[in-house]
């Protein structure tokens, strides 16, 4: 986080944003000139990253129900690191045990690189039996192929040749470039006590979530239910870092629960007071979706957002 200018070391909240590059509705989201526009319009806005999720082969029942479709997030957001300047770049969530880890390390090397280093890599471990089906991973070993792959990851970007015996790989002294000046940092996403250690001991960040009715019943028992919760994880966390001498950078993110009436005054008033009170917890990003009926609906969305949330709380 960066400190106000006028305002000693006070820090401001950071916000990432969902682009809405999911959204299959001819010429309004899934072409060039929308991805370009979108992402120029939220850079415009004082908004510091966009992200993009992760489905390569999503459950029909679930895409038709209340699910999203996605484009490939890799390619998205090498798309709109192309066409803006300072927008960061947020993975929210990969996935990682849908991809040989090291085919994961070279795509966000690679991203990082050609970005000059706006890359925020989320992962989590998955939740879709039937995604990882058709991918040909075993989903009940998704947790152990997740914690290979956060340190194959590391391996791979730290440089140099790479010994390592896999679940399903083995490397024998490969070399993986190009290796970024400065590494990716790492969000874990999830609210199970699992997420919350591996976020605390191999991450550089956590980003849970709020427990909403549509979600699933997993995502229900490990998303966060109340403020006083979060806060209390954030500080487990903390702890946990601290006890094995992990000092580092390390971000908090989480939507939150404050909905969002665009153009109405009350509804920033109670959003803004809603983020303020996430800050007061520990957290450092917030993460936002606007409606998005349409691309200018939505563009205009991000204009107001910029205006009365985000020049609200860094004024």
């Amino acid at each position: 986080m960066q400190p106000i200018a006028g305002h000693g070391d006070r820090e401001f909240m950071k916000f990432t944003m969902d682009i809405p590059v999911g959204v299959i509705t001819s010429g309004e989201f899934q072409t060039a000139a929308a991805v370009a526009e979108m992402a120029r319009a939220m850079e415009a806005a004082g908004v510091d990253a966009c992200y993009v999720t992760d489905h390569p082969a999503p459950d029909a029942a679930w895409l038709h129900a209340n699910g999203h479709d996605a484009l490939d997030p890799f390619t998205a957001l090498s798309f709109i690191a192309a066409t803006t300047t300072n927008l960061m770049l947020h993975t929210n969530v990969l996935v990682m045990a849908y991809r040989n880890p090291f085919l994961t390390a070279k795509a966000a090397a690679s991203l990082q690189v050609l970005s000059g280093g706006r890359l925020v890599l989320g992962a989590g471990a998955g939740y879709q039996k039937v995604e990882f089906e058709a991918l040909g991973v075993d989903f009940h070993k998704r947790g152990k192929l997740f914690d290979e792959a956060l340190e194959v990851i590391r391996m791979a970007w730290a440089g140099g040749a790479v010994v390592h015996q896999g679940a399903n790989f083995k490397a024998v002294g490969n070399e993986p470039r190009p290796v970024p000046p400065s590494p990716p940092p790492i969000w874990i996403g999830g609210g199970s006590a699992k997420a919350v250690e591996r976020a605390a001991l191999k991450g550089d960040g956590w980003s849970p979530f709020f427990a909403a009715p549509t979600m699933t019943a997993a995502n229900q028992a490990s998303g966060i239910h109340t403020v006083e919760q979060l806060g209390e994880a954030i500080t487990h966390v903390k702890d946990l870092r601290a006890t094995h001498g992990l000092h580092g950078a390390f971000d908090f993110a989480i939507g939150a629960r404050s909905k969002l009436k665009i153009g109405d005054r009350e509804s920033a008033e109670k959003y803004v007071d809603a983020v303020r009170e996430l800050e007061d917890v520990g957290i450092t990003w917030t993460m936002i979706e606007l409606p998005h009926p349409s691309r200018q609906a939505f563009i205009d969305g991000v204009k107001w957002f910029g205006d009365a949330v985000v020049g609200k709380l860094r004024a």
